[in-house]
């Protein structure tokens, strides 16, 4: 490796500790896969140099859940088809453990998106299900920001493959790495300088929104036509978040959103995808149509079996959780790529999410119990999925209590100033 590589991997390590999750001396640290299709093995010498890093910080102790997806493929290829609800819960205990504790976690997500592309898809959904009911209580604390988290990735031998195909082979994860320095402002020359540039951006532009409280978005653009109410007391977040033990953190890295909850019961008309979504397997062209906040049809060009699997993890999963503002000109937008990573992706365009809510999007929302939230117009679910529908072309509206409407997005950029 390159003398140049080497420290942008050490500035990309600081940008993660120190930025994205702001690990605190004598904090314990728990690093973990995203899920089973996670090759952390695979990424060991940059695990090890997180690891390192976060003891340097002050970190008092450091945990890692090392993963090998090829288990979990040979698992589906040969085990007993009566076997796929078995759970082993130690990392399940341990990650609460964590959580409850107030340390901080880290979580890795890479994959190969073709890894598991021939699989028995009904297994596959038993596996999820299970592991979403098991770690409920994880996601729920986690989703309050009891502690400081964040989500980041990292270039896998599959996952590069499948991203530059026309590559010559050794070319592919160097190539992969370099464009994640690119997007998570690595290789700037003051990266942190840069971050907190960037997340004073988004902040404000979430105070602007928080101040305007619209009662309802209008979206608009090739093949969407689609109206998100939003309950009252909503709050739109950006960038930056605090956890309930007073730290300051950035969730995901990149990051390029802000985002709100919308209402539960309000989402009317059509919906587009402009990217495909990367599950089990790939989902590509694909159209929602909702009714009373509530999916009613669904077509695929591509991985619509997978698509309605997705509506039977649970009741929640068939409304939204999430309405998310992305401008095209993002840095990942303006890559070109499609990075078959929605971490990635979802930062590259405007996004909405099936599935569960995010609490703090919501006045005393992580004060409320699930039905409380549900009463003032949250949603609950076992899943939380982003898929993407911004572009160049679309169109927001911001719908006032009186039934004025205002630009929020033109083309895909902002309306306003801030």
């Amino acid at each position: 490796m390159s003398s140049e590589f080497e420290q942008n991997l050490e500035k990309y390590a600081e940008v993660i500790l120190k930025v994205g999750l702001n690990l605190q001396p004598g904090q314990r640290l728990l690093i973990q896969p995203f899920d089973f299709s996670t090759p952390i093995f695979e990424l060991a010498p940059f695990v090890r140099l997180l690891v390192r890093k976060a003891y340097q910080i002050g970190a008092r102790f450091v945990e890692v859940f090392w993963n090998d997806p090829q288990l979990y493929l040979i698992r589906l290829q040969h085990a007993s088809r009566d076997s796929f609800e078995e759970f082993s819960t130690w990392r399940r205990d341990a990650s609460l453990e964590f959580t409850q504790k107030g340390d901080a976690k880290l979580t890795i997500d890479a994959f190969d998106p073709d890894l598991l592309i021939d699989q028995d898809l009904e297994l596959m959904t038993i596996v999820e299900r299970t592991a979403l009911k098991h770690y409920k209580p994880v996601s729920e604390l986690i989703m309050k920001n009891v502690t400081n988290w964040v989500i980041i990735s990292a270039p896998v031998e599959g996952w590069a493959n499948k991203v530059f195909p026309d590559l010559p082979p050794n070319n592919r994860k160097a190539k992969l790495w370099d464009k994640i320095f690119d997007i998570c402002r690595v290789k700037q020359k003051d990266p942190v300088l840069a971050w907190n540039d960037h997340v004073n951006q988004l902040l404000a532009r979430s105070k602007y929104l928080n101040h305007k409280q619209y009662t309802a978005l209008k979206l608009n653009g090739p093949g969407t036509d689609l109206t998100i109410g939003l309950p009252k007391g909503h709050i739109w977040v950006g960038g930056r978040e605090k956890s309930q033990n007073g730290i300051d953190f950035i969730p995901n890295i990149p990051t390029e959103e802000i985002a709100t909850v919308p209402h539960r019961d309000m989402t009317e008309g059509i919906v587009t995808a402009t990217k495909p979504l990367p599950l089990s397997i790939i989902i590509e062209d694909f159209t929602l149509t909702f009714s009373k906040g509530r999916v009613v049809s669904a077509t695929a060009k591509k991985g619509k079996e997978m698509l309605d699997k997705v509506f039977e993890i649970d009741e929640g999963a068939s409304y939204l959780g999430e309405i998310a503002l992305v401008p095209h000109s993002s840095p990942i937008s303006q890559s070109n790529l499609l990075f078959y990573n929605v971490l990635i992706d979802e930062n590259a365009s405007c996004h909405i999410a099936l599935g569960k809510a995010y609490k703090p999007c919501l006045e005393n929302g992580d004060k409320m119990s699930d039905e409380e939230f549900m009463t003032a117009g949250g949603n609950i679910s076992l899943t939380h999925i982003d898929f993407m529908i911004g572009s160049g072309e679309m169109d927001v509206d911001g719908i006032i209590e009186d039934g004025t409407v205002e630009a929020i997005m033109r083309k895909g950029e902002w309306a306003f100033d801030v």
